[in-house]
């Protein structure tokens, strides 16, 4: 991805207060525990955290929370993730969910959404949480091949992601999504397609398969420079992520963004809260947020945004303001993502369509045959979707008056 130049706030003495007063689209909750630390995993998660440290956080949370109040924020979308949200003992996941009923006005909330490692799925767990609200849980399967799971150090077996999908459906979940990862080492085409298969055997409608990434300072990225394991070949990447394009669609869950695919309808609606700009809230250590192009993030280290929440203040340790122009560029580069591509009636600034400001780089990305261009909208073609983010540095490289790039690659 490309990085766009920030306006950087020296001070992080930040208050809910202090930003602009905008509708809030959607609320992430970060839960940042874990029974083990996958090898490929960089979200900020910790291991081996006693029930009382657990009970503790949520204090925290809900004291966080307390700080929006100012904001009025109505959400339309709640999503937990982590780590793994499902390790909180039921009791303060309850006290959770019930706290932030008392935080917020949460009466248009559309979907709610929590993460669950299948191999710690719970019948009670799951009625919980329905009966709290949540409406949508996120399995992470990631293969249905022992050997790759084993790879990617995933503690379950295939049959948990069965099992859980069934818990979750008995609990009264409708609206269910299985995470898998592809470009594994070690695995095939036929292995791939075997874990596609089973994925739409369980008829979840929604699915998100995600190409394995080696990010600094993860065991997997260590042991790849160590030349312990070798990584998939991008022709062999490329042709998974063509395959499940296709089987997915033929079974009725049509690609909507680079990495995910559902039935119509079934769309991850949190999600799309990121990729077309909206305003959201992040609670807990490492969470980011966006209000109104305020981007900042809290603590990443539980310790450090433990002893900051108390403070009356946000919990923030990175606060930017995205000049107008960046703002444009990043919702090119996000909403490039979706199938449904970029519309120019939503990126009008300073009175100059996104057409004329970028005439010049869309013609040429057309002509390559990277890009569908029309009247009303621009979207990455089937070509384009193999070299996505170099499509999107373009527009980042183009100045802003539609001249040509500057030097580079």
């Amino acid at each position: 991805m490309t990085h766009l130049a920030l306006a950087t706030i020296s001070t992080v003495d930040l208050a809910a207060a202090d930003l602009p007063a905008v509708a809030i689209d959607a609320l992430y909750v970060h839960v940042p525990f874990c029974f083990h630390k996958c090898h490929y995993c960089d979200f900020y998660s910790i291991t081996r955290q006693t029930p009382e440290r657990m009970t503790q956080f949520v204090d925290r949370l809900l004291t966080e929370a307390s700080y929006w109040r100012s904001h009025d924020v109505k959400p339309r979308t709640i999503f937990f993730g982590g780590g793994t949200p499902s390790l909180l003992p039921m009791a303060d996941m309850r006290r959770l969910i019930d706290g932030l009923h008392d935080a917020f006005d949460l009466d248009a909330v559309d979907e709610w959404t929590v993460e669950i490692n299948p191999a710690t799925a719970d019948a009670d767990y799951c009625r919980m949480l329905r009966d709290g609200g949540v409406d949508r849980l996120s399995f992470g399967a990631q293969s249905f091949d022992r050997a790759e799971l084993a790879a990617l150090e995933r503690h379950h077996d295939p049959d948990d992601v069965r099992r859980s999908i069934g818990l979750a459906r008995d609990a009264g979940f409708e609206r269910l999504n299985v995470d898998l990862i592809y470009a594994i080492p070690g695995q095939t085409l036929d292995s791939w397609q075997r874990s596609l298969d089973a994925a739409i055997a369980l008829e979840t409608r929604h699915v998100s398969a995600y190409g394995l990434t080696y990010e600094p300072n993860t065991v997997i990225a260590v042991k790849k420079r160590l030349g312990q394991l070798e990584p998939a070949e991008e022709s062999i990447e490329l042709e998974m992520f063509d395959t499940a394009r296709h089987v997915l669609d033929a079974a009725g869950m049509p690609g909507y963004e680079i990495s995910n695919y559902a039935a119509p309808g079934q769309e991850c609606r949190h999600n799309l809260c990121y990729w077309t700009g909206g305003n959201y809230v992040g609670l807990g250590p490492s969470a980011a947020s966006h209000v109104a192009g305020h981007r900042f993030k809290n603590r990443p280290h539980l310790g450090d945004w433990e002893s900051a929440v108390p403070g009356g203040r946000l919990p923030v340790i990175e606060h930017e303001i995205v000049p107008p122009t960046d703002r444009l560029l990043e919702r090119i580069m996000l909403q490039l993502r979706l199938r449904r591509g970029v519309r120019y009636d939503e990126l009008s600034d300073d009175g100059h369509t996104a057409h004329a400001r970028f005439a010049e780089t869309l013609s040429r990305l057309s002509a390559l045959g990277l890009l569908d261009v029309t009247a009303t909208h621009f979207r990455l073609t089937d070509k384009g979707l193999h070299v996505a983010d170099a499509v999107a540095a373009e527009f980042a490289r183009c100045d802003p008056s539609g001249s040509s790039p500057t030097a580079g690659g």
